[in-house]
């Protein structure tokens, strides 16, 4: 009788071991992590791209695939994971001043499928190489982590996230809105922000024009423009990212970095205060220098893993926009952008840029 009682016992806390081994894992998967992600460096407009800065939530055996369309648009497809919503960011490589935009995405079949178009400045059509990544998220997140997007159509949010379980909202028109996203607040600057133009039918590229961080909440300024430098209504996307990749994700990925380059006119190299703004999930120090007019050579230490991607984003209350020179390398185990370039109109100008890093593993 003691025996089977023993016995009895030793079953019961196996159960108990493997009930709250389930819970633990149920708790596990509210945590935010990306539901799909994927990422890219389109420099192809037909076939496979470059498959050392192309990974995503896709079991092994698949790649990203392009195939053309029209005067510079090409169509992305990311396989097995097809989803609707989520967010897309892209940024332009070209020595010129050029910058891409989404059009519109959306599962196709098992995959995920990007329309992407790009321009010169003043609204011709062009094919340039491209960095492309898109996320789409659940679940909440301790502080200080954070994660948010906002998927605004011109006219509504179509699809948002918020790590701390709020509701994003979006006020303004005209070219010029705020976002608000509650529960993702800071005493100070911290964390990074990337925004992209969506646009089906005409020239539009975007920035964030004003940040103001909040114990509350963060509250971000977008700003559109046309081909030129009108300001103009569009659809756009906002990410907001703190202590997480630009993916949605951490551990993996180990190696992840961005940084603000708050004084452009700072030959460096520096690194930009507040520390959180300035974020290496390795805890090393990211800076900047001056590379050439309107360039800054960015160097995120101990990060620097293939296979990995990289978005910049021009921040400011004018029409300046920025781009990548050419794609970034990684030698010794840094990642080195070499260069983010900003433009006034066709002329490179030194503007404040938001430059986010992350490797797959």
């Amino acid at each position: 009788m003691r025996q089977l009682r023993r016995v009895m016992l030793r079953i019961l806390c196996v159960i108990a071991m493997l009930t709250a081994g389930i819970t633990a894992t149920a708790t596990g998967a509210q945590a935010s992590v990306p539901n799909r992600w994927g990422f890219a460096v389109v420099n192809v407009t037909s076939g496979i791209p470059d498959v050392n800065h192309q990974a995503g939530s896709w079991g092994v055996g698949f790649n990203v695939s392009v195939t053309p369309g029209g005067a510079g648009q090409t169509f992305v497809k990311f396989p097995q994971i097809a989803i609707t919503g989520g967010v897309v960011h892209v940024t332009a490589i070209s020595e010129t001043a050029y910058w891409c935009q989404a059009q519109n995405w959306g599962p196709s079949g098992t995959d995920l499928v990007v329309a992407v178009q790009c321009y010169r400045y003043g609204g011709a059509p062009v094919f340039t190489p491209y960095s492309i990544v898109f996320e789409q998220s659940t679940g909440v997140l301790p502080a200080p982590q954070a994660f948010g997007y906002v998927h605004y159509n011109g006219a509504a949010i179509a699809t948002q996230f918020n790590s701390a379980g709020g509701v994003n909202t979006v006020a303004g028109g005209g070219g010029v809105w705020t976002v608000t996203l509650p529960g993702l607040g800071s005493s100070g600057f911290a964390g990074n922000l990337q925004v992209t133009a969506v646009n089906p039918s005409q020239p539009a590229r975007c920035k964030v024009g004003a940040w103001a961080p909040g114990v509350g909440a963060q509250a971000v300024q977008v700003r559109c423009h046309n081909a030129t430098n009108v300001p103009l209504t569009t659809g756009w996307t906002l990410t907001y990212q703190r202590e997480r990749a630009i993916t949605g994700a951490a551990i993996p990925p180990k190696n992840f970095a961005y940084t603000f380059d708050t004084t452009p006119a700072n030959p460096g190299p520096y690194a930009p205060v507040p520390s959180a703004l300035n974020y290496n999930s390795q805890g090393s120090t990211n800076t900047i220098q001056v590379a050439g007019p309107g360039q800054r050579l960015v160097i995120f230490p101990r990060v620097g893993v293939l296979k990995d991607q990289v978005q910049v984003t021009a921040y400011g209350s004018g029409p300046e926009f920025c781009n990548l020179q050419t794609i970034w390398n990684t030698s010794g185990g840094n990642a080195f952008v070499r260069n983010v370039i900003c433009y006034n109109a066709t002329t490179r100008v030194d503007r404040q840029s938001l430059v986010t890093y992350t490797s797959a593993f």
